[in-house]
């Protein structure tokens, strides 16, 4: 069990809440993160590059000079790469860089990424986030109370207009509904704030039935 620390709607701690690492694959998969921010990285490329080649650039087509007895080397185009303001050889063209990433892989991941802020102690709970209207001030002085000082992912259990334009204007900030996390937002961020409910959608997710639902029931 992971013990992570759980916090009032004011930012108060109040405890911590038992998490079983074995719900989340009981080790981190490094390798497979690494391979995995490497193509979430590649899918973010727009592939646009370009360059000129002989076709491409300006000037004439017609031969500078006859092929023989001029003493100077054979050339048959200004164009050729050869010359200043030639064409270019082997250059980047507009490509596709998306790669096509497992769904098995995304959730492995996603799991390994999440068990590592666990383990390292990059994870807290709120009991929950309830802004009636967006305030930027109010979030940041609720992350200040938590203590996140450092890039931070909130993922609360749903999307809420009023919370996204509380945390838009926060620099390192980024916020992404539990049901739209990966590993590579998760990895991007040093620090991760989960709502209560946004970690019993996670667990029961994953065969578990959720904190304190035995004694309660």
């Amino acid at each position: 069990m992971i013990d992570v620390p759980l916090f009032t709607r004011d930012g108060q701690a109040s405890g911590t809440i038992p998490v079983d690492a074995a719900l989340f694959g009981t080790r981190v998969r490094r390798r497979l993160l690494r391979e995995i921010a490497a193509w979430y990285e590649a899918n973010r490329r727009v592939g646009t590059h370009a360059t000129k080649t002989r076709s491409d650039v300006e000037g004439s087509t017609k031969k500078p000079w006859k092929q023989k007895h001029t003493g100077r080397a054979r050339a048959g185009s200004v164009r050729s790469p050869l010359w200043r303001g030639g064409g270019i050889v082997g250059g980047p063209q507009p490509r596709d860089y998306r790669v096509r990433i497992p769904a098995a892989m995304r959730r492995r991941a996603l799991d390994s990424a999440l068990l590592s802020k666990f383990i390292d102690q990059e994870a807290c709970v709120i009991e929950a986030l309830d802004f009636d209207k967006p305030s930027t001030k109010r979030m940041a002085n609720l992350l200040k109370s938590l203590r996140i000082d450092r890039s931070c992912l909130i993922a609360p259990e749903g999307y809420r207009r009023e919370l996204w334009l509380s945390a838009r204007n926060l620099p390192r900030i980024a916020m992404v509904p539990v049901s739209d996390l990966n590993a590579y937002e998760v990895l991007r961020c040093r620090r991760i704030l989960l709502t209560r409910g946004a970690l019993d959608r996670l667990i029961q997710e994953r065969g578990a039935p959720r904190p304190g639902a035995a004694q309660s029931a």
